[in-house]
């Protein structure tokens, strides 16, 4: 959880500085129509002026968005300094308890000596009987020695005198994937008071043509519209808990089912962006959304599938006239890539620190679901969540290269309820998590190229 934080707090630094860069790129409009004593922006100012403020309200929101999210791992990881203070306080209390254990009669050090009491009885020189006291009581404690010397840390043969230590505030929490795609994609504020966001769309646009001559007839043609639909999801989950476990459980029960539950939640809004059906109360997903591009890979080599990703990228020029900005692949797949060699077994893909010629990508950090490193140009972010098993028995996975921005998320804040009417008749208490999420990719389906086919069969290594 250090690592996340120290990289959302990064994320919130940087998010603040491309903010105060467009700040001053605002200001700069205003300034210099200042200097030249004009009361109104031209029109290509006060375009640029706008955009510009419409990116700042962006940054606002998404520096609300990561504020809260530091917040959130600021409150658990107070939790959690509360949960282990606890627990060194229960070792500290142990350690206070003595065991006072008597010193046996020939110890080493203590003066005494066996060999010499012995001799002074069968000599009788032990005129005081100190020396056969000693000597029986030596005796006794070698008998009680060997009456307890078989016993074992097997219950029932002295085991249950050495009891386990149970580390509750380093209890394992279930491994689970994250949200490395619907992390790539635009992330907004769900708003609040409807179940479905519709964005307007220009379906077929004007249109200019030379005029053959002068006063000659001017092409006209007319604009026509649509619309992008994107319907409010929900996400929930719940677990039924005695009241028994959460008052007797030595740690905080409910938190460790919270944590659990959310961290469910965002494994399950991430497979939402990529694969959602949009039917049965799913988002439509990237793979399923209509008319994005796909490129069909029959060769299994990294050469042929390193050409697919490149003729991808060029088909986003091409179909958005913009550029995309990242490829999102299995982490097998690109394991896969990082274990290709060429005829001289040299890695094609080599890690980036050391300025490498002519690699076909680069590795830039040995990293789980984020930025992992370069090929084409684009970022390469692994997500586990790419589906492995398409095809006909070949188990297939697929590459995504997207324009990220063109991919809208909405997500409303994870809620947590707390309810003990529902069982209360057999003192159950019912923890609830849920939240709502809306997503489209068919504002500019274009921005989204899929590899796959027969090439992207499971590799082996």
């Amino acid at each position: 959880m250090d690592e996340r934080f120290r990289r959302l707090v990064a994320r919130r630094e940087q998010t603040a500085r491309e903010r105060e860069e467009i700040l001053a790129k605002r200001k700069a409009i205003t300034d210099l129509a200042e200097e030249e004593a004009r009361e109104d922006l031209l029109p290509e100012e006060d375009a640029e002026f706008r955009e510009l403020t419409a990116q700042i309200a962006a940054k606002d929101d998404e520096l609300r968005q990561l504020d809260e999210r530091i917040k959130e791992l600021s409150d658990e990881a107070e939790r959690n300094r509360t949960i282990t203070e606890g627990a060194k306080a229960v070792q500290r209390a142990k350690a206070r308890v003595q065991h006072v254990n008597e010193a046996r009669t020939y110890e080493r050090g203590n003066g005494r000596s066996y060999l010499q009491d012995l001799a002074r009885v069968q000599l009788n020189m032990d005129g005081d009987g100190s020396a056969r006291e000693r000597l029986q009581r030596h005796a006794m404690e070698v008998e009680s020695d060997r009456e307890f010397r078989d016993l074992n840390r097997t219950d029932g043969t002295g085991g249950y005198f050495v009891p386990p230590l149970w580390l509750m505030g380093q209890f394992v929490e279930l491994a689970r994937a994250g949200r490395a795609y619907a992390n790539v994609v635009t992330s907004q504020p769900l708003p609040p008071g409807t179940d479905s966001i519709n964005i307007p769309k220009v379906a077929t646009g004007t249109a200019t043509a030379v005029q053959t001559a002068d006063n000659a007839a001017v092409q006209e043609t007319d604009l026509s519209d649509d619309f992008v639909t994107a319907p409010v999801r929900t996400i929930a989950g719940q677990q039924d808990v005695a009241i028994q476990l959460l008052d007797q459980s030595p740690v905080s029960f409910d938190e460790v089912i919270f944590r659990d539950l959310v961290a469910d939640y965002a494994t399950k809004a991430d497979v939402q962006v990529i694969s959602g059906s949009g039917s049965a109360g799913q988002v439509t997903g990237v793979r399923n959304t209509p008319n994005i591009v796909t490129i069909s890979a029959s060769t299994a080599t990294v050469q042929a599938i390193y050409s697919k990703i490149a003729d991808a990228v060029q088909r986003v020029h091409t179909g958005r006239f913009m550029p995309p900005t990242v490829i999102i692949m299995h982490p097998r797949r690109w394991a896969w890539f990082l274990a290709a060699v060429d005829s001289q077994n040299r890695p094609l893909v080599v890690p980036d620190a050391g300025n490498p010629q002519n690699a076909m990508a680069t590795l830039g950090a040995v990293a789980a679901e984020q930025v992992v490193g370069q090929m084409h140009g684009l970022p390469v972010v692994t997500d586990p969540s790419m589906p492995t098993t398409l095809g006909t028995g070949t188990n297939e996975d697929v590459i995504h290269v997207i324009r990220a921005s063109d991919l809208l998320l909405y997500e409303s804040g994870i809620r947590s309820r707390v309810l003990p009417e529902v069982g209360s008749g057999n003192l159950t208490v019912r923890l609830q998590v849920y939240g709502y999420i809306a997503f489209t990719a068919g504002r500019y389906p274009k921005s989204v190229v899929e590899i796959g086919g027969a090439g992207l069969a499971a590799p082996s290594f």
